[in-house]
């Protein structure tokens, strides 16, 4: 038994000097929590009229004491349908975020905008970013699903059906269905003989009504770009999926099964085979006029940045060009154009790196790096590096260009020096000796450095695991004293409300809000009245003055001024008029009170 005891000893030692050292390791983590950030999204870009669409506020890094209301928007519906909460750690990394859900049903076709909005949380003002929403006719398949009680239907959505050759644009396919076998569900075929798709993302899911149906959507998000001009069409292959039907006729169903009937009614399955009508898209060529020299194909909007480095070097040595490319339009397919202003520089192939803002990859930056060689000394600058692209929205080319940058290219050791008359012929010059002579006399010696265990920043960085382990220790200890003595803990907590209901009652003053200063200022009372007789702050009243204060140590003057400041309160409610000098007298009177409780007894 003795053995065993001191094994058990050995391991709780064991697991004590673990623990510590675990927390020596927590405490020289860096830890950091996000930024606070209110961004919005909506579930689609695009939605029929009658058909709901989700838009969702998210809150990181802060939480609101309310969800916030919505600007008016012009011929929609609008109503908050619930919030959800989540907190991730990871790496170090804290996020926390609330999200707040709200349901959009459109009235009449168009496009409407969904402003910024701005919402004050703790003290921080956040804005969120303007979104688009583009409301459509509503569709055949959407108004015939719902009014011939259909469960599932599919419709083919694009955001225009004119677009020119290389450009990209988004293609969606929304698959609507209510009760369908979950295994049935796969992604769709497009047909699109004429065009170039993209990868396709995960498909997002939400639930939207239409009229009084309510339906669960499947999102499939991919993008296309037309490889030809012409009048192409762009349609979605039958999609077959099962669905679930319940038995309602009684003659087909087992005598025998009274699960059955007592659970409901059950379901068979049932192949169903949906198709809606393609969408004719009319390509269009690029114009074959005033096409720039710098043009490689590009189509899209673009924006450009341009830097290089270093600008002071010789001929031969390498530059380092970075170019930066971004906007919108198909990223993959960007290139860099060949300069025609370079001929002075040798260039190499560059690498290409692309960073995408969406899944689709229709937005986002690349960037190239490119290593340039300047042949000759006399050169000066770098000059302006040009990208030219074909812009769908403005229907003509445009051309962006970088800064002209100035580099000082100095002449190589090895390029020959001129010829000087003046010169020592080779054999009037000294002999060259390749001998170097040992040096008869050594240099001073110096001292080498002290050990790092004579250091005293060694020292100090050894100890503070240990003095960060014993502050910890120091603080769990406090907080588990708090948590065994309710009183001291409640007498805290009072002490810092009192504190905080003080520093209001002077903004409150200054405001001349009379109603709020007075119910401040009875809450105070009341918080310090139970926290002194240990009774619940809602149960104090001006009664307790005289039932329970009577037979403390207390002075009759304090007596009388609590009686005051209670019938102060109360008077408040039929005459609230006072002036700002009216309330701030008061503050004064009710610290001095505060303070003489604090020092009874409990």
């Amino acid at each position: 038994m003795l053995i065993l005891a001191k094994e058990r000893d050995w391991k709780r030692a064991a697991l004590s000097l673990c623990g510590g050292l675990f927390l020596c390791l927590l405490a020289q983590t860096p830890f950091s929590a996000t930024a606070a950030s209110l961004t919005a999204h909506l579930d689609r870009e695009s939605v029929a009229v009658g058909e709901s669409v989700t838009l969702t506020l998210t809150f990181e890094g802060v939480s609101p004491s309310a969800p916030p209301g919505l600007p008016g928007l012009p011929n929609v519906q609008a109503s908050y349908s619930g919030q959800s909460s989540a907190f991730s750690f990871v790496n170090g990394q804290s996020t926390s975020s609330i999200s707040y859900n709200y349901t959009l049903v459109p009235a009449q076709p168009g496009e409407i905008t969904i402003p910024s909005m701005q919402a004050r949380v703790e003290g921080q003002v956040l804005t969120s970013q303007a979104l688009q929403l583009k409301i459509l006719k509503s569709t055949a398949e959407a108004a015939a699903g719902p009014a011939q009680n259909s469960q599932a239907f599919v419709k083919l959505v694009v955001p225009k059906t004119e677009v020119y050759v290389g450009e990209s644009f988004p293609v969606e396919v929304d698959l609507y269905f209510q009760n369908i076998e979950q295994n049935s569900l796969h992604m769709p075929q497009l047909q699109a003989e004429g065009f170039s798709l993209g990868q396709a993302p995960r498909p997002s899911q939400s639930r939207t009504q239409i009229g009084n149906a309510v339906y669960n959507l499947l999102i499939f998000k991919s993008s296309a770009s037309a490889a030809k001009a012409g009048t192409l069409s762009l349609g979605l292959a039958e999609y077959t999926l099962t669905l679930l039907v319940p038995i309602n006729n009684q003659r087909g169903r087992d005598p025998s099964d009274i699960f059955g009937s007592f659970f409901g009614p059950s379901m068979q399955q049932r192949p169903m085979t949906l198709r809606c009508d393609p969408q004719i898209m009319h390509v269009l060529p690029l114009p074959a006029e005033n096409v720039p020299a710098t043009f490689n194909g590009a189509v899209g909007s673009f924006s450009l940045r341009v830097t290089a480095g270093p600008t002071n070097l010789a001929v031969g040595d390498p530059i380092t060009l970075k170019v930066q490319i971004q906007g919108q339009g198909l990223l993959d397919g960007v290139s860099l154009p060949p300069q025609a202003d370079w001929g002075d520089f040798k260039a190499y192939a560059p690498s290409a790196k692309v960073e995408s803002n969406d899944p689709l990859g229709l937005s986002g930056a690349k960037s190239f790096e490119q290593v340039i060689i300047p042949q000759n000394h006399e050169i000066k600058m770098l000059p302006p590096f040009h990208f030219s692209f074909f812009d769908p929205n403005q229907k003509s080319y445009r051309t962006v260009s970088g800064p002209a940058i100035p580099l000082n290219v100095r002449p190589t050791a090895s390029a020959s020096l001129p010829v000087s008359t003046n010169a020592p012929t080779a054999q009037n010059a000294p002999p060259v000796d390749d001998i170097v002579h040992i040096k008869a006399r050594l240099d001073e010696v110096t001292s080498s450095r002290a050990p790092l265990i004579q250091q005293p920043w060694f020292l100090a960085m050894q100890a503070f695991p240990v003095l960060t382990w014993f502050s910890l220790w120091l603080v769990r200890k406090r907080n588990e004293a708090l948590a065994n003595n309710p009183k001291l803990r409640r007498q805290r907590q009072v002490a810092q409300r009192t504190h905080e209901g003080v520093n209001e009652l002077n903004g409150l003053a200054a405001a001349q809000d009379v109603e709020r200063f007075f119910a401040t200022l009875f809450r105070l009372l009341q918080e310090q009245l139970g926290e002194r007789l240990d009774l619940p702050a809602s149960a104090i009243t001006e009664a307790v003055i005289d039932e329970r204060l009577r037979t403390r140590n207390l002075s009759e003057q304090t007596l009388t001024e609590l009686h005051a400041l209670f019938q102060s309160c109360n008077l408040a409610r039929y005459a609230p008029h006072k002036t700002s000098q009216e309330l701030a007298a008061l503050i004064p009177r009710l610290e001095s009170v505060l303070d003489q409780l604090r020092s009874l007894k409990q």
